[in-house]
């Protein structure tokens, strides 16, 4: 890693006592910064030990020589540095705008640019000196943070769409955006609740214009909100009676009761993830375990929050399994680096991995979680998206209720209106429930909601109408049933054509999709690809990724952006779109991998 002129500093008496006095503080120093994007100044401290406001060469060779770089540092970062050096003495400034073109996540590079010279942002005056609220001075823990499902893949697919070309977007879980029709039983209720009475449901033909049974359920949800109506705020924890049939919900579902007072509404499920996190992350040494590959808001947030994120392996040729020895493991690791894991993210059905957890499995981090002292966040939003009949799924709820042993289990479950058959992603509802969490913590959770208000009422409507469709037997049930019926038959059918149409492809390997909405597979691409990715300062899946979308328009998501296990390269692509769209799709993936292949070949 370090020149040769640096190897030979290294070796000197001197250089080695100035190690023996100051490598455990830059170690400290440079781990927060990692953890919290903070304390720049501080590091920086530890290597200018003469305090005259800049480093030399030793000092920065001593430095990189203690710490280590970390999956947060561009890989050539370190040998830029080094280079800085040995030209001149490094000024705090310098050493601060080194620390962040070193953090620089993947996306960030192209985002900049792109704000620059876009025409719809007003002109900026021209400066000669630097804004006050820069890339230095504003928050690095946000800087830092990391949403790959929009990120630099994306990015340039919208500027192809925005040039004419036609786009196959697969990057996210948007099933209104490409094809899937909401179902009217929604629509009309929420419709009705919109409209003031006089023209909605107490119109003389409202009767000829709606069925008995949308009118009933309107007036029923109108009565929860008040006469202030749908445009005003609610109850930050959100509407009691809403919160009442979520209860009403889970008990029917689970067996077991829950109780209103520990359902909180929120804007889709990323906002209570974002609250709890907020709750459990309370200074740079708490971590939370996630599964790796995992759904990046929980990469994302932990980065900005300024916690630690410890990834435990799912199995790939265990169906993504996780087994106890991994998070064992990993805990340990985490411990020996002195960090408290206060927190550990479960996602089932898996989100990009597209598995079914088993009970047994569920039933072992439920313990793992109990035994350890740590709250489990059970990720629940896919759960009527299962496509197997080997499987089904349960709650992680109902596994704390019948599993001896598991009393004392600190347990936080999230749903979404975004997901399942629904697909409301625009709507933003959802909820999380809080099961043995200390009435002391909801307290200060329920302040938090405070803080901003309430959620939408839109979406707290919609999760209303997610929890409780249609009775039997009325007026709209059939219709609805069969609409329901029709998407899930529809997914179901491209959760198997999708995975055994890339297992055909020669040099792509997919796990089947037993649930969610995604398709997770592995790629074994020739070494000239990976070698030329490396020289691009590329993932080989982000340069696989964006020839895939230049040849053919369709827009995945690189694996490297969910976490995955060292040396394997992937994308993550859903099966949302229409069915005859998606063949489209896997015969121009099939054609892309064999022309990125010949181009590569050894």
């Amino acid at each position: 890693m370090f020149s040769s002129k640096l190897r030979s500093s290294l070796a000197t008496p001197s250089v080695r006592r100035f190690f023996s006095t100051v490598t455990d503080l830059q170690r400290a120093e440079w781990t927060s910064y990692m953890a919290s994007g903070r304390g720049a100044a501080a590091l920086f401290g530890t290597i200018d030990r003469d305090g005259d406001k800049l480093v030399s060469a030793a000092e920065i060779h001593a430095f990189l020589h203690a710490v280590e770089a970390t999956d947060y540092v561009l890989p050539k970062a370190f040998k830029t540095l080094d280079n800085r050096a040995e030209d001149h003495p490094i000024s705090y400034q310098e050493f601060q705008d080194w620390l962040v073109s070193a953090t620089q996540e993947a996306g960030y590079v192209s985002i900049k640019p792109a704000y620059e010279s876009s025409k719809l942002i007003g002109r900026r005056a021209k400066r000669t000196e630097p804004y006050a609220w820069n890339e230095s001075t504003m928050s690095q823990s946000l800087r830092r943070m990391q949403y790959a499902v929009r990120g630099d893949v994306v990015m340039k697919a919208d500027e192809m769409a925005l040039e004419g070309r036609k786009m196959i977007y697969t990057n996210i879980g948007n099933p209104h955006a490409i094809g899937q029709k909401p179902i009217t039983f929604y629509r009309q209720v929420l419709a009705l609740c919109d409209l003031p009475a006089a023209k909605g449901v107490d119109h003389p033909s409202a009767s000829l214009l709606f069925p008995e049974d949308v009118l009933s359920r309107a007036r029923e949800l109108r009565s929860i909100v008040g006469e202030c109506g749908t445009g005003a705020y609610t109850n930050s924890q959100g509407l009691a009676g809403i919160r009442k049939h979520v209860a009403e919900f889970i008990t029917q579902r689970d067996g077991w009761p829950a109780f209103e007072g520990d359902i909180f509404l929120t804007n889709g499920a990323s906002s209570g993830i974002e609250m709890i996190l907020n709750g459990l992350i309370s200074c740079n040494s708490d971590a939370i375990m996630v599964p790796i590959p995992q759904y990046p808001i929980y990469s994302a947030l932990i980065t900005r929050l300024g916690g630690r994120r410890i990834g435990y392996e799912l199995d790939e040729d265990l169906g993504w399994a996780v087994t106890k020895e991994e998070l064992q493991k990993r805990l340990d690791e985490a411990k020996a680096q002195g960090l408290k894991v206060k927190g550990l993210a479960i996602i089932n059905p898996g989100n990009p991995t597209g598995q079914v957890m088993k009970r047994e499995d569920l039933e072992m981090i439920c313990h793992f979680c109990n035994d350890n002292g740590i709250v489990l966040l059970a990720d629940e939003v896919y759960q009527r998206n299962v496509y197997t009949d080997e499987k089904e799924f349960i709650s992680t709820k109902k596994i704390a209720m019948e599993s001896p042993g598991l009393e004392m289990l600190e347990l936080v479950s999230f749903h979404s209106t975004s997901k399942g058959l629904i697909g409301e992603c625009g709507r933003r509802g959802g909820y999380f429930e809080l099961h043995g969490v200390d009435p002391a913590v909801q307290a200060q959770l329920y302040k938090l909601a405070s803080s901003g208000l309430c959620s939408g009422v839109a979406g707290q409507l919609m999760t209303s109408l997610m929890v409780k469709g249609p009775e039997k037997g009325g007026e709209s049930y059939d219709a609805f049933h069969d609409e329901e019926q029709g998407i899930y038959d529809s997914l179901r059918r491209r959760a198997t054509s999708i995975t055994e149409a890339l297992n055909e492809i020669d040099g792509i390997e997919c796990q089947k999709a037993e649930g969610a909405m995604y398709a997770f597979p592995k790629l074994d691409l020739p070494r000239k690809a990976i070698e030329a990715a490396e020289a691009a300062d590329q993932t080989p899946d982000t340069m696989y990724a964006l020839s895939l979308l230049e040849q053919t328009g369709i827009c995945v998501v690189p694996a490297s952006g969910f976490g995955q296990k060292k040396g394997r390269v992937g994308f993550r692509t859903t099966f949302l779109p229409p069915e005859d769209q998606l063949e489209e799709a896997i015969k121009l993936m099939a054609s892309h991998h064999k022309y990125f292949c010949d181009k590569y070949a050894d």
